[in-house]
């Protein structure tokens, strides 16, 4: 493989990926680890699980990203009381013609932004990620393909608990990432003020097209990743499931399982999405570290012991990263 020369091509085809920050950025201060992430998600082909206090601009930044490219978005806001044909659509008869005709509901988008997923309960749920993982829905008899680009954004309110119904962890797996986002900070949050109060919000431009997404994903699964790049994903998946065999033993106790093989797959392709995003054919060591939280916290369950430590799967991804060799 000519390295030198995918790589010209990755950077010359990336150069969108510029634009579209810069566009974003119009109306998102700050917030650049979750636009990456979630442009991670677009050009892996995965779906995200976004946790964080309200007033982070979580709606702001999926409907700013399907702006830019004139995609369609909905914003569905999951409450006790949901019914999966609110979500993916029913039939209604027609008395006029005596026949049944299908109404969609709002899943048939390119953008879904499910809005605090856990108030849901689980039939809702479950209809949600059977449309994520299959790309398709079914209502009636008729099966429809869901359009492409389609990436689901749910987010998680971690500080309401009352009414909720948490997200069992084989659902929870199925999200590429989980991305957790925090405050501004002080000079970030001044430009926040200004840009919401003294100004109409600035509009967003359609900078690319849903198939310059398409396109790119193609190129992704073309970016090189090394056999002691591999290596290095497997072992630090491999270190959550047999901490010993890499010298951690004080981690045995804190760890109830490991990750699964879905978190190898996701790692190798956000690695690689990283790369395309810093304009590189080939994958680095540093790309897998700066994606690796966001692949594993959600898929490493603590032990009660660890919950009484006040240790939490990050930490124990700090740990692993710190331990495990680096190519």
């Amino acid at each position: 493989m000519d390295i030198t020369a995918l790589n010209e091509k990755i950077r010359k085809e990336s150069e969108f990926i510029d634009v579209l920050f810069n566009e974003i950025s119009k109306t998102i201060v700050g917030q650049k680890s979750m636009i990456e992430r979630l442009v991670v998600g677009l050009l892996g082909n995965g779906h995200i699980l976004l946790e964080g206090v309200p007033g982070l601009a979580k709606t702001l930044a999926i409907k700013s990203l399907a702006a830019t490219m004139k995609a369609k978005f909905q914003r569905i806001q999951f409450t006790p009381d949901l019914l999966p044909a609110d979500l993916l659509g029913t039939m209604i008869y027609n008395q006029k013609d005596g026949n049944f005709a299908i109404k969609k509901g709002p899943i048939f988008s390119n953008f879904i932004l499910a809005d605090e997923i856990n108030r849901a309960p689980a039939k809702v749920q479950s209809a949600l990620l059977e449309a994520m993982q299959e790309r398709q829905v079914t209502i009636g008899d008729t099966t429809f393909k869901l359009d492409e680009p389609f990436l689901v954004l749910a987010t998680q309110n971690p500080i309401e608990q009352e009414g909720t119904y948490p997200l069992p962890e084989a659902q929870v797996d199925r999200f590429m990432l989980k991305v957790k986002i925090t405050y501004p900070t002080r000079e970030e949050e001044q430009k926040i003020m200004k840009l919401n109060t003294t100004q109409d919000m600035p509009q967003i431009n359609a900078v690319i097209s849903p198939d310059d997404i398409l396109k790119a994903r193609k190129l992704v699964h073309e970016i090189y990743v090394d056999e002691k790049i591999e290596k290095y994903i497997l072992d630090i998946v491999f270190a959550t499931r047999s901490p010993k065999d890499f010298g951690l033993d004080e981690l045995t106790d804190l760890i109830s399982y490991g990750a699964s093989p879905r978190a190898t797959i996701n790692l190798a392709l956000g690695a690689r999405a990283i790369a395309f995003i810093r304009r590189r054919g080939f994958v680095i060591p540093e790309d897998v570290r700066t994606i690796c939280a966001d692949v594993l916290r959600h898929r490493i369950a603590v032990t009660y012991e660890a919950e009484a430590e006040d240790i939490t799967s990050e930490t124990i991804i700090t740990k692993i990263l710190n331990q495990v060799e680096v190519p």
